[in-house]
């Protein structure tokens, strides 16, 4: 239903199939596992330590819980109360920064507990290169592999560029006519050469360029404004079945608009979804759902 009339066909990959429901699970295991290889990191004797702002840190939650590592996870205060929960669910310390100091402001407070705290490692998701290559060996295969490798575009979100970079590079040693397109929030639009600011579009818009994010690979960049994205992540859940976040809204939104231009009639996107809805649930996206069972009431039940 969403797909325009006469457009690109676009295809979702949902990375809620994951074992923590989003795409940053890939990395919250790579990071750690080559980490470890490295002998940079020991189970019950480092402590990690990462800035996030949400996804990552669920992941690599789950992986210290599983792996025995204590976890100190930094994140902006404006982050969903899901993503808080799940932290503390599997035993992980949390640090809130303020939102108005955006991701800058939870990685200087991460350099900051890492320097006061003895044998801690910040894996550095933003600049990790573990990041990528968990992308270019896992995500991109199977986007080539699951579409036969019938893509056009190549179009996601920008957290850290690891997803982006890492899945690009394998599509385009594929076939290098895919386009790859980037999307970042309207009113922080820093990958197209302005000025960060605040946005509502929860994991990505990190307000600088990620040195994971491989610009170089990226033909072209879309802005969407929160509204549009949380617009969209709604239609998704009552039209597609597709319940999830901000960011897979904004992704959409750019998708469409790629797909409605002339010169994309019977082409192919793909686009990365990546995380569950449930992990939103609390969150001005659904604020208005929220509201409305809170203050619903039990009907009368015939005798």
């Amino acid at each position: 239903k969403i797909n325009p009339k006469g457009g690109a066909e676009i295809l979702l990959k949902l990375e809620s199939m994951e074992p923590c429901s989003s795409v940053k699970d890939r990395i919250g295991y790579s990071m750690i596992e080559e980490a470890e290889k490295r002998g940079a990191i020991s189970p019950g004797k480092t402590v990690l330590v990462e800035p996030t702002s949400g996804n990552t840190g669920v992941a690599l939650a789950m992986v210290a819980a599983a792996r025995g590592y204590s976890l100190i996870l930094i994140m902006p205060d404006s982050m969903s109360l899901e993503r808080r929960v799940l932290f503390r669910a599997f035993g992980a310390k949390l640090i809130l920064t303020p939102a108005a100091k955006g991701m800058k402001g939870a990685i200087k407070k991460a350099e900051a507990v890492v320097a006061s705290t003895p044998d801690s490692y910040m894996l550095q998701q933003f600049e990790n290169p573990d990041n990528i290559t968990i992308h270019f060996q896992t995500t991109g295969p199977e986007i080539w592999e699951q579409t036969d490798g019938k893509i056009d575009v190549f179009l996601g979100g920008v957290g850290t560029g690891g997803t982006i970079t890492g899945s690009s590079r394998f599509l385009k040693s594929k076939n290098a006519a895919i386009k790859t397109i980037a999307v970042e929030p309207e009113e922080s639009p820093v990958l197209s050469g302005g000025n960060p600011g605040p946005h509502k579009i929860q994991g990505i818009g990190a307000g600088f360029v990620p040195k994971n994010c491989d610009m170089s690979i990226v033909d072209e960049v879309v802005k969407v404004n929160s509204a549009d994205a949380i617009s969209m992540a709604r239609r998704l859940a009552t039209e597609e079945g597709v319940l999830c976040g901000f960011s897979s809204g904004a992704a959409v939104t750019a998708a469409v608009r790629v797909a409605s231009r002339p010169e994309m009639a019977g082409k192919r996107i793909v686009v990365i979804i990546p995380s569950f809805g449930e992990r939103y649930l609390s969150s001005a996206l659904f604020s208005e759902v929220a509201d409305e069972v809170r203050a619903q009431v039990a009907e009368e039940v015939p005798e």
